[in-house]
């Protein structure tokens, strides 16, 4: 698996795990909908008060398994460094990870008050290392 594999694969699936390290030091795990942005990050969609936010401002670093729909069969695992956009800057790079997923919002006026009111930041990851890189 190379990094642009990884983001093909990305690109066509938006199911995953997001695991981050804890204060404690023990991982936390997180179903997420990524994405990847113009620059080959992968995103993610989260709340400024969500545990995943904390953990990640303190440790910015994620592993993240992404898989299909069907969750058994291909998948892939990302790893890399993390940094975290907030609004009022996260709010344009919010609108193209919607996009990115699901194409046009049918009210983009309601979607930013929506990111608004919950507080939305955008998660992004540096593809760093990806695999898996042999079966078995």
């Amino acid at each position: 698996m190379t990094r642009d594999e990884a983001i093909a694969f990305i690109r066509d699936n938006h199911r995953a795990v997001l695991v981050t390290r804890r204060s404690s030091g023990s991982l936390q795990t997180s179903p997420i909908t990524i994405g990847v942005d113009d620059d080959g990050h992968a995103v993610v969609s989260s709340r400024e008060t969500a545990y995943k936010v904390r953990n990640l401002r303190r440790h910015p670093r994620a592993t993240v398994c992404v898989f299909t729909d069907q969750f058994f069969g291909e998948w892939v695992q990302i790893d890399g460094d993390v940094d975290i956009a907030s609004l009022p800057e996260a709010m344009e790079p919010l609108v193209d990870y919607y996009r990115a997923i699901r194409g046009e919002h049918p009210d983009w006026d309601e979607y930013r008050r929506v990111m608004e009111q919950e507080q939305r930041v955008l998660v992004r990851i540096a593809i760093e290392e990806v695999g898996p890189k042999r079966s078995g």
